[in-house]
């Protein structure tokens, strides 16, 4: 009855608000960020993109207090979560329809999936602090970023120093024996600039494996994460600068044995112990008043992790990757035609991924090498029409040659309260080094594997209302895959024929008043392998909607945050692993509010609760959420002199 009553008073506020933001012309809205890193080789304004991209500030996770990256991505158009269980756990992210590891995932500009793990990023892994923002670029997006880039790209930025050093710290305390602590010290003056963080979370967690199949044993989560930034200019229009970022993850697992029947999941001493460790230096050199510039970079990513079955070693995986780039920015204008604007991007790398394991099975030590070499160029128009042309080619020593492009436009219409964007390009995907050379109990690797190949397009249009207080996004695309690897009995093979989705991301955000604030999502997507057969966790629909308010004269301030997530397919093994039946996973709705009280001018209070219905719910079968939560803590900042 009590949920009952909750959900009705939630979709009546909804409601009041939806029709408060018409009446509340006004007020002013806060602007979007002005400037998109991601969606091309130099930065750009957001009204001059035309690849469909979300971003995410320090802000909106600060209010939130999502101490999981993840969960602050659930509300991204777009964007499936699927977490293997409760905090921690392996989380798996899927752009448009796309498998997870053709997501590729930047850090500070390091390219941080993992060789040895399915070429894919842990987001279980990645706490929420020190981030600045967050750039969630959507579709085929190989032309820029080569391998992995098939259903999109994130892009992750750290906290940078700016201006005289500040310290902070926080701490808090919850639910499922919760604690985390935050410190941080970040400043700059005119030659240089640092950020230093550190960060601490605990939880002995909930079970993993579902409670109504008799799972009762918690499983617990550890995150040391250390976070480092800095640079210099050493002399006009040179720089360097260096990042540096070093985990450690403890999660603590249960077990799927292979039986006769149904494989479940059940209770049992495992444990996953992991070590992270990413680097970047970058030297940057600009001419001609900055119109040509030049970078240089080389990074370094160790992704290393120990499986424990009953307190020994059962697994080992080290998946290293090596890269060096450099490219080269060249702009100018022709006003005199058209009022024109041009930047071209030139840009080589080589990139080098190994990974060693060790098991009872045997040991592997493999590692392969490859070369790209990419174009772009950029052309602006009467203020109002960009366009942009992206071309890349990739020498692979295991794979044929491979070449991948992207188109996008943007046009500005009505001044600019109105704005079209559309983009189509192609995406390639690598097969592992576990699906070529591999080793297990009953897999045979399959070395003839073929790259997988994405094609999509989107389009779209944004409108803003109101004088900029409100703003609506409506975007259609389509995605075809070919050539998708999938296991089969005991190998990896390419599927024949095509996968096909097509969906629709809706995105709204408005001013109520100059304290209420609305922001929502809705994603459809249709996602079919080559039989016609729904692709496993993608769901259709996804949801969410986030209402902020701010009182006491901006001392306090409150987030009620939904997030919905459709109905969806997932596999159900047995016959020890050998036979297989598609299983529906119900729908289910994430409620969460957070609050911020300042206390005095360097304290807040700060509070949440997660799963405010204490919702039942798996996006992985065999492996439960957690339930209900809740957790209060005070955060401080003071300068440093």
């Amino acid at each position: 009855m009590y949920r009952f009553a909750f959900r009705a008073c939630l979709q009546f506020s909804m409601v009041c608000g939806i029709a408060a933001m018409f009446s509340a012309f006004a007020q002013t809205v806060p602007q979007a960020p002005e400037v998109v890193v991601s969606a091309s080789r130099v930065p750009l304004p957001t009204e001059r993109v035309g690849s469909a991209v979300t971003v995410v500030t320090a802000d909106e996770i600060e209010r939130k207090q999502m101490r999981i990256l993840s969960d602050i991505l659930r509300g991204v158009p777009g964007i499936a979560i699927n977490r293997a269980g409760p905090a921690g756990s392996l989380t798996q992210i899927r752009i448009r329809g796309a498998e997870g590891n053709q997501t590729l995932v930047i850090i500070d500009g390091i390219e941080v999936n993992n060789p040895a793990g399915e070429s894919e990023f842990n987001f279980g892994t990645m706490l929420a602090s020190d981030i600045e923002r967050v750039e969630v670029l959507r579709g085929p997006q190989s032309a820029l970023y080569g391998n992995d880039a098939v259903g999109g790209v994130i892009v992750i930025t750290t906290k940078r120093g700016r201006g005289p050093a500040v310290a902070r710290m926080s701490a808090e305390a919850g639910s499922f024996r919760t604690a985390s602590s935050r410190a941080s010290l970040r400043g700059s003056n005119e030659r240089f600039h640092y950020s230093f963080g550190a960060t601490g979370f605990t939880t002995d967690g909930t079970t993993l494996a579902p409670k109504s199949e008799g799972g009762n044993e918690n499983d617990g989560y550890r995150n040391q994460s250390y976070n480092v930034r800095a640079g210099a200019t050493l002399a006009p229009n040179f720089d360097v600068s260096a990042v540096a970022r070093h985990t450690r993850n403890v999660v603590e697992t249960d077990l799927q044995p292979a039986v006769a029947g149904v494989i479940r999941t059940v209770d049992a001493n495992n444990k996953t112990r992991s070590r992270q460790r990413f680097g970047r230096l970058q030297t940057r050199y600009a001419l001609l008043d900055g119109r040509w510039e030049h970078a240089l970079g080389v990074a370094r990513t160790e992704d290393n992790s120990d499986a424990f079955t009953n307190g020994s070693i059962s697994f080992e995986a080290e998946g290293v990757k090596d890269r060096y780039d450099y490219q080269t920015n060249y702009s100018f204008e022709t006003p005199n035609l058209a009022a024109a604007t041009h930047t071209v991007s030139l840009l080589a790398d080589r990139e080098k991924d190994a990974q060693v394991t060790r098991s009872a099975f045997g040991r592997s030590d493999l590692d392969f090498t490859h070369y790209g070499y990419a174009g772009e160029y950029l052309l602006g128009l009467w203020d109002d029409l960009f366009l942009s042309a992206g071309l890349r080619f990739d020498d692979n020593e295991f794979f044929d040659e491979a070449t991948t492009y992207r188109l996008t436009a943007a046009y500005l219409l009505r001044g600019g309260a109105t704005r079209l964007h559309a983009s189509y390009g192609s995406g390639i995907k690598n097969p592992t080094l576990a699906e070529l050379f591999g080793f297990g109990p009953n897999f045979v690797p399959n070395p003839n594997l073929r790259p997988e190949e994405g094609l999509g397009w989107d389009a779209g249009i944004e409108q803003t209302l109101g004088g900029g207080r409100v703003t609506l996004d409506v975007t259609y695309f389509k995605n075809r895959i070919t050539d998708l690897i999938q296991g089969s009995g005991n190998t990896a093979v390419n599927l024949s024929g095509e996968s096909k989705i097509d969906g629709i991301e809706v995105s709204a955000r408005a001013a109520l008043s100059d304290r209420l604030a609305l922001r929502g999502q809705y994603t459809f997507t249709d996602g079919q392998d080559s039989n016609r057969v729904r692709l496993i966790r993608r769901p259709k629909h996804l949801a969410s909607a986030t209402l902020s308010y701010s009182f006491l004269g901006g001392r306090a301030a409150v987030d009620l945050g939904a997030d919905f997530n459709g109905e969806q397919t997932d596999f159900e093994f047995s016959n020890e692993f050998a036979t297989r039946r598609v299983v529906v996973l119900n729908d289910y709705t994430l409620v969460s509010v957070a609050g911020t009280y300042r206390l005095t001018d360097r304290i807040d209070l700060v509070g949440r609760i997660e799963n405010l219905l204490d919702e039942k719910y798996e996006n992985v079968r065999g492996f439960e959420g957690s339930g209900i939560g809740a957790f209060v803590g005070l955060r401080t900042s003071f300068p440093v002199r």
